[in-house]
């Protein structure tokens, strides 16, 4: 928290509200040392409502983990976090402009309103190092030049060093912005146990033709078989049951009548057969 309010305590802080009595006073005597002037605008939080749902914050903070942003507009940006970059995707979504406007009006307003966001996402998500912009592409070089300085002035009141460049050939705008410590994402997550971090699993479909495939293989070394039962997630039991029906009678001519479990505990691109 001392961190947090040294770095960015500012004049823009209407107040400070605190839940805690002893956390309390501890802020209050870290501004009196940092701030003197703001020590006013520290509030105890008294009331009974918990205080990150009295002012949205929770809210705000799920937001802020989702990768997808919505724009007033109706225009959406979608934002993902590798190892070594951070990407950004402007779209128009449901935005088609009004009346009689140009594409490129259009294109243009959706950019506009992008880069404001864009700029608050960064310092939101804490995000740094290269951070890539793909805006929807415009025809008029005004235009760009238009959105970059929009950027750059969102940026501005930015604390940690940014540096952007202009729209490059492919119609990206590079910048970088300096990591002083993890994003939000880094910080309040970790990778997904399921999916161990890729952020996609096989679909049961894809399973279903995997499971094909073993029992072509187990069925040169498996000899007289009176049943076989296959245990797999309770999606990939209904592909098999419902849509790959037919690769179900594909496994039985290699296997004979198999018995198909639907486990929850189960990974969906797990499956175990066993033969009796």
């Amino acid at each position: 928290i001392q961190r947090l309010l040294r770095d960015q305590l500012s004049d823009e802080f209407t107040a400070i509200r605190v839940d805690s009595e002893e956390e309390y006073q501890r802020i209050v005597e870290f501004i009196n040392r940092i701030q003197p002037r703001m020590m006013k605008r520290v509030k105890l939080y008294t009331r009974d409502e918990p205080i990150l749902e009295a002012y949205d914050v929770q809210e705000e903070v799920d937001k802020a983990l989702k990768p997808r942003v919505w724009l007033k507009s109706g225009g959406y940006l979608v934002i993902n976090q590798t190892e070594a970059l951070v990407a950004i995707d402007v779209n128009t979504g449901k935005f088609v402009g009004k009346g009689n406007a140009r594409l490129e009006d259009t294109i243009t307003k959706t950019n506009m309103e992008a880069v404001d966001e864009i700029a608050r996402q960064i310092r939101l998500r804490d995000l740094g190092g290269i951070i890539v912009l793909d805006l929807i592409d415009m025809e008029d070089r005004r235009n760009r030049n238009k959105v970059s300085q929009a950027l750059q002035e969102a940026l501005a009141g930015d604390k940690s060093p940014t540096k952007v460049l202009s729209f490059n050939d492919f119609g990206l705008i590079i910048m970088t912005r300096k990591r002083v410590k993890q994003s939000l994402e880094r910080t309040m997550c970790e990778p997904c146990d399921y999916c161990e971090g890729a952020g996609w699993v096989k679909s049961a479909q894809t399973v279903c033709y995997e499971i094909l495939e073993e029992a072509r293989r187990l069925s040169k070394s498996v000899d007289d078989v009176r049943q076989t039962t296959l245990r797999v997630h309770p999606d990939v039991a209904k592909a098999l049951n419902e849509a790959e029906s037919q690769v179900l009678e594909e496994i039985e001519e290699y296997l004979g009548n198999v018995d198909i479990t639907g486990d929850k505990s189960v990974h969906q691109e797990q499956f175990d057969f066993a033969f009796i």
